[in-house]
């Protein structure tokens, strides 16, 4: 059994990439680079990689990591300027046995020293929506973060049984400079163990870090738990934390797959997407819908939907 699910509809294409190179008995460690290098490369998808939304100077710092199950490895990046694929310095960072957390000039530096592909993240189309949110937020009022924060995360299972998990975001859209939020917290934004499974979160990163929710979804996972149980369980009890001890929950969105092939996603919020391939099922994705009760429920997404979601991402802007 093979198989790679991550977060948001955007990961269709790169989890299809993932899916033939599993097929063909590729391992988890280049199926899912190749995935988020595929997401990361896209201009459109304005949350990660190149196109990715700036901060509040207009500079584009992107967080990512990457995690080997096999050997618990992980390498990570944070607030990192100028380079086109974090997630492939956050793997070559997991071959070192120290200095495996960098960010910054740090993370730059590196990124350099090894021959990295540099590239100036800022577009157009990021430009525009930067403008657009300075004309739409009043002189007299602080501009705030975005609360858009859609981060690809994935985790990957290859026939030979060795899994990973990788994180890839720009994060808060006019954020303060340096902020680094969850995605690349080993434990937060992500964990794997190849002998249990593994998990990845979107969502409001100061919160989603207020718990390890990730790591508890591989805890209930090694107990026997379903994924899909797995999720339920670690999101909701940790929502209801959040919401008694603070008054309120910020968006968290969490999907996880076993080391038998078998997923699961659970989500706090409305909208949520995210796509999944196996050796059973080729690439979907499904949307969370939720009943007059509360429960949520998966359905396929139409061809209407995708083809809506598509045309929306790539529809000409308008300066304001």
């Amino acid at each position: 059994m093979y198989g790679i699910i991550a977060t948001w509809r955007m990961a269709l294409e790169g989890i299809s990439e993932a899916d033939k190179m599993l097929a063909n008995q590729s391992n988890a460690k280049d199926a899912i680079e190749t995935a988020i290098k595929a997401v990361e490369d896209f201009e459109f998808y304005k949350s990660v990689g190149y196109g990715g939304l700036p901060n509040e100077e207009m500079e584009v710092e992107l967080d990512a990591a990457f995690m080997d199950g096999d050997t618990l490895d992980v390498g990570c990046v944070g607030a990192i300027k100028d380079f086109a694929n974090p997630v492939s310095i956050a793997r070559k960072l997991s071959t070192y046995p120290v200095n495996n957390f960098l960010v910054g000039q740090g993370a730059e530096k590196f990124a350099h020293r090894h021959g990295f592909q540099r590239k100036n993240m800022l577009t157009e189309r990021a430009q525009i929506h930067y403008h657009n949110r300075v004309v739409e937020t009043s002189k007299d009022t602080e501009l705030k973060p975005y609360s858009g924060h859609d981060t690809v995360g994935m985790v990957c299972l290859d026939s030979f049984g060795s899994m990973t998990s990788a994180t890839s975001t720009s994060g808060l859209f006019m954020k303060h400079p340096g902020r680094v939020g969850d995605s690349p917290v080993s434990g937060s934004g992500f964990y794997v163990d190849s002998k249990v499974g593994g998990a990845s979160a979107t969502g409001l990163g100061e919160d989603v870090m207020k718990g390890c929710v990730s790591y508890e979804i591989v805890r209930l996972m090694k107990e026997g738990m379903h994924p899909q149980l797995a999720c339920e369980k670690a999101v909701k009890e940790f929502d209801l934390e959040l919401k008694e001890r603070r008054g309120k929950a910020g968006d968290m969105s969490l999907i996880a797959m076993n080391n038998k092939g078998e997923w699961g996603c659970a989500t706090n919020i409305e909208g949520f997407s995210f796509a999944v391939a196996t050796e059973k099922e080729k690439p979907t994705v499904y949307l969370v819908k939720f009943d007059e009760n509360g429960k949520q429920y998966f359905e396929q997404a139409s061809k209407e939907w995708m083809d809506q979601y598509m045309a929306s991402r790539t529809a000409p802007l308008i300066r304001k």
